[in-house]
């Protein structure tokens, strides 16, 4: 349960930074739009869902498992489930969060490569 929580907690601090980075370069840039904030918000609640759905289901099918004397499956379903769909959250927030920090510094070279090298990984992971 432990493992849940945690995974849940990363989700929501990165989306936290990712919306607060997307807030500070649209005050940058003076481009404040409430359509935008409001999908974006609406995005970060719908990862979260997505996240908690994934640990609900991997605690369901462990409990379901004990009855069926297989865990195996519970680690399988777990990995597969909660396991892929933390990854990849993260990387697409990490990715958003270094996109923001690039347009609010352009002199920030750096954060384009990184930007460039976890993409090129993400694109390995599909």
């Amino acid at each position: 349960m432990q493992k849940y929580l945690i995974m849940i907690l990363i989700v929501v601090g990165l989306a936290v930074s990712d919306w607060l980075t997307g807030n500070i370069k649209a005050h940058i840039k003076n481009d404040y739009k409430s359509s935008v904030m409001r999908a974006g918000l609406l995005h970060k609640a719908s990862e979260l869902l997505i996240m908690i759905t994934a640990c609900g289901f991997e605690l369901g099918i462990e409990e379901l498992s004990k009855y069926y004397e297989n865990s195996e499956i519970a680690e399988m379903t777990g990995f597969i489930t909660a396991g892929f769909i933390f990854v990849y959250i993260v990387f697409m927030e990490i990715i958003s969060i270094f996109e923001n920090y690039a347009e609010i510094n352009p002199q920030a070279t750096w954060a384009n490569k990184i930007i460039r090298k976890l993409r090129n990984f993400e694109k390995e992971k599909k």
